[in-house]
């Protein structure tokens, strides 16, 4: 395997049929979202989206007893303003000496004065200019001294002054001062009053926010086109025992009269991109129902008791409208078990929210119609309350589909997309193992972009191969590599290569590149030739060995190792990890689980000499596997060169050039064990290798 970037050299390992641990990627539809499926279908302030509903889950406009609301605000800001200007205009007022006061009365400028105890105010006849001179003045007000002893009122007459019985200054008025007044109430319910919409919009029209107004359910839209069956691929027997749900939603009179109830719960357990959500959409537009879909995160706020409000809105508005089918996403992120969920500080939020739901389901709601469809890959942790008979009485596991299931779902995408004539679609999927729904959507609408980027009309078998390298591998770089790092990572990835070559029953060696793609600096991509649902201690041990092989190559060739080999030693200790802890494949460990499917070993009740005792079986089995891996291309040094020589020349090899470079013959390939549960936890870290 190739240096990174980073300094490290990468083994990266793609599972395309089954994974160690679940993936990160939460997204279960098999097609691409469509107009049903986007924000512009959910209803202002609720986490939900609606189908089938002929407004389209679209909020009211907003009520006129708002708007009218706003304007006399407006109007109130700008009669206050008004007020405010006025009141600045009049209070240009000059304080002068009672000197200066005198000087002006002797001179007969003095027009009309008020006076209130010691205070005068007055104006001026003309303006006069400050003692300071800095401005003039006419309207002015000065304090009269008590100890003065001039007859000011004789002289205020004899200089035809007027004396006023009112202030010449206006006070503010009554309407003033209370505007003033309110002024800082008025803010604070204005506040409080955003904060209150706020919080309204959130939890949608139900309890408090109901008083904003909500939106008015309508019936089902009869032209809305919508998703069916028909649209739903590769899952035909999940489709099986859904149409029971259907046929009721349909036809309720036929199962009440004998008695019958529909399945108040269904549960949908499976991987991501299997096409859970995509199923439940099709079911609810199979049965032609309303169709309420949400995220169980979006119900959890910061706010106690918002969760559960938006859970009795979201039964509510289907219970209007009933039959109708709620769908929740991800309910594993609100339905774990409260016993091992539980912390310090508490679920609280999160408890209620479940407790809520329950409520709704257990009957005493009056839920009779409503069907809830809930989708997960955790099933394991969720809640007994939860998962028992009453609330959902059905379990449906959907799987990634085979290779029959996966040619259906390459038809369904690639409708309307014009195909060339050396496009195989049975060919595609027996290349793609492993993938679900979501997977081979996204490679369909790849090979399509790479056609139109190559300015075809038609997508070609090539656009198909090369957009499933970019998905599988990763885009290539346009990097230039020193010839020893060229070297070296050719003896790297030859030696992945030479190793799953050699390994009986191992899957075939599809593609050796030295070309960087993605964060890696070479591949060796490892597909088997059919689904596998079970691995026997051989097969695995011969992945560990092949994993090594880069490693091993590099110390046989080069006497040292790099750090090239750090994702492939991950692959390594997932492998052997779970080969001794959790399949029983130690005789000295024993048919024991040591490592639980989540948390920490001990928290299983493994003892600490149990722990050790397996760390030292896992670092024995893995030396074993090392010391064969170097034993391998000791033997077989003539082979490795030589694919190596043939990198260095054409860069890329594919199945038949590697094996002709290599001398060999592709072997059969492993039979499957048919004792093996499809579908079980247990799974080797990656079944196509991309080293």
């Amino acid at each position: 395997m190739a240096n990174q970037p980073d300094g490290r050299r990468r083994s990266d390992v793609v599972d395309r049929t089954q994974d160690t641990a679940p993936r990160d990627r939460r997204d279960d539809d098999s097609r691409p979202r469509d107009r049903h499926n986007d924000d512009s279908r959910r209803p202002e302030g609720r986490p939900w989206r609606t189908e089938g509903l002929s407004d389209g889950g679209r909020p009211p406009e907003s009520p006129r007893w708002g708007r009218v609301a706003v304007w006399i605000a407006v109007a109130w800001l700008a009669f206050f303003a008004l007020a405010s200007f006025q009141d600045a205009a009049t209070s240009r007022v000059a304080t002068v000496s009672y000197t200066e006061f005198t000087q002006q009365v002797s001179e007969g400028n003095v027009e009309e004065v008020f006076s209130r105890g010691q205070s005068i105010e007055g104006v001026l006849t003309e303006a006069a200019e400050l003692p300071e001179g800095d401005a003039t003045y006419r309207q002015f007000v000065t304090e009269r001294p008590t100890f003065a002893q001039d007859d000011l009122l004789a002289e205020l007459e004899a200089s035809d002054a007027v004396v006023q019985a009112t202030p010449i200054t206006q006070e503010r008025g009554l309407l003033s001062n209370l505007l003033i007044s309110l002024l800082p109430l008025v803010l604070i319910v204005a506040f409080w009053v955003w904060i209150f919409r706020r919080q309204a919009k959130k939890m949608g029209a139900g309890g408090a926010g109901g008083l904003l107004g909500g939106k008015k359910t309508k019936p089902v839209d009869p032209e809305e086109v919508r998703v069916n069956f028909d649209d739903v691929a590769g899952i035909d027997e999940v489709k099986d025992e859904i149409s029971e749900i259907v046929d009721f939603l349909r036809n309720p009179d036929k199962y009440t009269r004998l008695g019958a109830k529909v399945p108040k719960g269904v549960l949908l357990e499976g991987g991501p991109g299997t096409g859970k959500t995509l199923l439940a959409r099709a079911t609810a537009g199979e049965a032609q129902v309303p169709f309420f879909s949400a995220s169980a995160s979006e119900f959890i706020e910061m706010i106690v008791g918002v969760g559960a409000s938006r859970v009795r809105e979201l039964f509510a508005e289907a219970r209007k409208v009933a039959p109708a089918i709620i769908f929740i996403d991800e309910i594993d992120t609100i339905g774990r078990s409260r016993s091992s969920s539980r912390s310090m500080g508490g679920n609280d939020e999160r408890e209620q929210t479940l407790n809520q739901i329950l409520t709704e389901m257990d009957g005493f709601s009056g839920t009779e119609g409503v069907v809830v469809i809930a989708a997960t890959n955790r099933a394991d942790v969720l809640d007994d309350a939860l998962t028992r008979a009453g609330r959902f009485d059905r379990k449906v596991t959907v799987s990634a589909p085979d290779q029959v299931g996966r040619e259906q779902i390459l038809a369904v995408h690639t409708r309307g997309k014009p195909l060339a004539a050396d496009v195989e679609l049975a060919q595609v999927a027996r290349t793609t193992p492993g993938m679900t729904g979501a997977d081979l959507a996204n490679l369909a609408n790849e090979a399509a972009l790479l056609a139109a980027r190559r300015e075809q009309d038609q997508i070609h078998a090539k656009d198909f191969a090369d957009a499933l390298e970019k998905v599988q591998l990763g885009s290539e770089r346009s990097v230039v590599m020193p010839e020893e790092e060229r070297l070296r990572t050719a003896y790297h990835e030859a030696g992945h290569a030479l190793l799953g070559m050699l390994q009986p029953g191992a899957d075939p060696v599809r593609k050796i590149s030295i070309i960087p793609r993605g964060r890696a600096l070479g591949v060796t991509l490892s597909t088997p030739e059919t689904d596998r649902y079970g691995y026997d201690v051989a097969y695995l041990k011969g992945r560990i060995i092949g994993a090594l092989g880069g490693m091993a190559a590099e110390q046989e060739v080069f006497g040292v190792t790099t750090t090239g080999a750090e994702s492939d030693l991950q692959t390594v200790t997932a492998i052997a990890r779970q080969m001794v802890g959790r399949w029983g494949m130690s005789p000295t460990i024993g048919a024991v689980q040591v490592y639980p499917d989540e948390g920490d070993a001990r928290q299983n009740g493994a003892s600490e000499s149990l722990l050790e005792a397996v760390d030292a079986e896992v670092r024995a089995l893995v030396d074993e596997c090392y010391d064969e891996a170097r034993r391998l291309l000791r033997d077989n040094r003539d082979r490795h060169d030589a694919i190596v020589a043939a990198l260095m020349e054409h860069e890329t090899l594919d199945e038949t050039e590697a094996y002709a470079a290599a001398g060999l013959t592709q072997a059969p390939a492993r039979p499957l064990l048919v004792g093996a549960a499809p579908g079980s936890p247990g799974r080797p870290a990656d079944e196509s290798a991309a080293h």
